[in-house]
């Protein structure tokens, strides 16, 4: 019981970092009716920021870690939000009005670009990082066989995931930013000609979007203590499954669909061979789509005639 616990643990905190990526291609998705290739890029290069600003909090002299956490996560989000807009201008809003294929390959190809300008700036090696938030609670008893621990970081993660969601629901159900994004989710034609700034209201979103990428890129590091650049391909096609396993354009689905891809991920590898946790997930998502095509919460289209 103990060891089925801790793997629980261990899967809500790896399926809270999928979900808060797969809010980004959900949103996306949302809004242009298309899927961002390059988030899982975006993700990485959150995780390399975010390396690189605990480096530059080390040359400062920063060494309280509350503070140096949030310099680093604002220096994460700053950057992957310039990242994101710049993915929206010269990827997508070039092609917005062809056929849906174009931006599908634009947005590939600016994933390869990325991939590849990181491993150039740098190298291929992995980047380690030492552990910054230690401690945690044992959760079993002293006599326990297998003794359950839940760390600080694991807390942290899942009540940043929590309070990011919040905010992100309420944006958008009560905020006028979000009702202009659900309008152009419904009818962009018909937004414009009421007066909302489409162009504005796209790239918004897709800076929202790079944001909370950056905020799982850090979390990733913390939690793992090890980058290459190579994680963002991997984590953005599981992200991707956990958006498309929820319900593509739901916001609570994508979470949902990143904490059931975390918990598959986590007990497979606990009770099974781990080399196999990935075709569990997909497996998973595969017959999801069978008897419900549009995910655990999406609602099917209605094209209006």
């Amino acid at each position: 019981m103990e060891y089925f616990i801790q793997q629980l643990i261990n899967g809500i905190s790896l399926g809270a970092i999928y979900g808060l990526i797969a809010i980004g291609y959900t949103m996306v998705y949302g809004i242009i009716g298309m899927i961002n290739f390059a988030h899982g890029e975006i993700y990485m290069i959150g995780a390399f920021v975010s390396l690189i600003g605990f480096l530059f909090m080390g040359v400062l002299g920063i060494s309280y870690i509350p503070l140096a956490l949030f310099l680093v996560l604002l220096m994460a989000m700053l950057f992957t939000a310039i990242y994101g807009w710049a993915i929206e201008r010269i990827a997508y809003r070039p092609l917005r009005g062809s056929v849906k294929l174009a931006p599908l390959i634009s947005a590939i190809g600016m994933s390869i670009v990325l991939q590849n300008y990181v491993q150039l700036t740098q190298g291929a090696r992995v980047k380690p990082l030492q552990p910054i938030i230690q401690g945690g609670f044992e959760l079993s008893g002293a006599n326990a066989d297998f003794h359950v621990r839940l760390s600080y970081l694991q807390i942290v993660i899942v009540l940043l995931t929590i309070a990011l969601m919040s905010i992100f629901t309420y944006v958008i159900t009560r905020t006028p930013l979000g009702r202009a994004q659900r309008a152009t989710e419904q009818d962009m034609t018909m937004a414009s000609l009421l007066g909302i700034n489409v162009d504005r209201i796209i790239s918004t979103t897709f800076v929202m979007g790079a944001a909370l990428a950056a905020v799982a890129g850090l979390m990733v590091t913390l939690y793992y203590g090890v980058i290459d650049f190579y994680i963002g391909f991997i984590a953005g096609m599981k992200a991707f499954t956990a958006a498309v396993l929820g319900g593509i354009g739901s916001l609570p689905g994508a979470m949902l669909g990143g904490l059931l891809i975390g918990l598959i991920e986590a007990f497979w590898s606990g009770y099974f061979s781990i080399g196999y946790k990935d075709v569990a997930a997909f497996s998973i998502l595969v017959l999801v789509l069978i008897f419900r095509p549009t995910g655990l919460l999406g609602k099917p289209e209605v094209e209006k005639v």
